[in-house]
């Protein structure tokens, strides 16, 4: 569920470990991937097939989050985390790609 700003204070504090919404909300955008990559190939993936892939990606976010959020200075705040990983993402992309 979504949380407030003091109800996210409040679990910082008491260093209790949750999924920031942004990173929950990944695994529902990544299905949807995983489904249009499936309609572009003509493929058809099980449902283990699906969520094998769809648990790398989440494993992935969390330890790009930790990561972030350790390099940082934000150890243990997942929110920091992944919002620092979230924008070193896009800013990769956006210097691969020429753009800055």
């Amino acid at each position: 569920m979504p949380s407030t700003l003091k109800a996210i204070d409040i679990l910082l504090s008491h260093h209790i470990l949750f999924g920031p919404a942004k990173a929950a909300n990944a695994g529902g955008v990544a299905v949807s991937a995983l489904e249009m990559a499936q309609n572009s190939m003509r493929l058809s993936w099980s449902f283990d097939e699906v969520d094998g892939q769809l648990r790398q990606i989440m494993q992935r976010i969390y330890r790009d989050s930790v990561e972030a959020s350790e390099e940082y200075g934000f150890e243990g705040n997942l929110v920091a985390g992944a919002n620092i990983a979230g924008f070193k993402k896009v800013a990769d992309a956006m210097i691969m790609q020429g753009i800055v």
